[in-house]
C-alpha cells in the first residue's frame, strides 16, 4: 500500500519512506528493499517520471550477496 500510493520524484523522497532502501548505481540504477527483518531483498528499478516500481528479483540475503542478479 505505501508504494502504490508513493509519489516520489527522486531517490531522497523514497528514501525518506524507506530509510533501509539502498540505491545500487550502474546501468539500471537499482533500488534494493531489505524486507522481513533483512532476511529478504527486493531488487527494483524505479521510474520517478512515470510512478512505477519494477520488481526484478525477490532474493534471500545469501542469493543478494552472490550478486548474479547483477547481471
Amino acid at each position: 500500500m505505501v508504494v502504490e500510493k508513493a509519489e516520489w520524484s527522486n531517490w531522497a523522497q523514497l528514501k525518506s519512506t524507506f530509510g533501509t532502501a539502498s540505491f545500487v548505481p550502474g546501468a539500471k540504477k537499482f533500488v534494493v528493499f531489505n524486507v522481513g527483518g533483512n532476511k529478504y531483498r527486493l531488487i527494483t528499478v524505479v521510474n520517478y517520471k512515470g510512478c512505477i516500481v519494477i520488481l526484478k528479483a525477490a532474493l534471500t540475503h545469501r542469493e543478494y550477496d552472490a550478486g548474479k542478479w547483477k547481471g
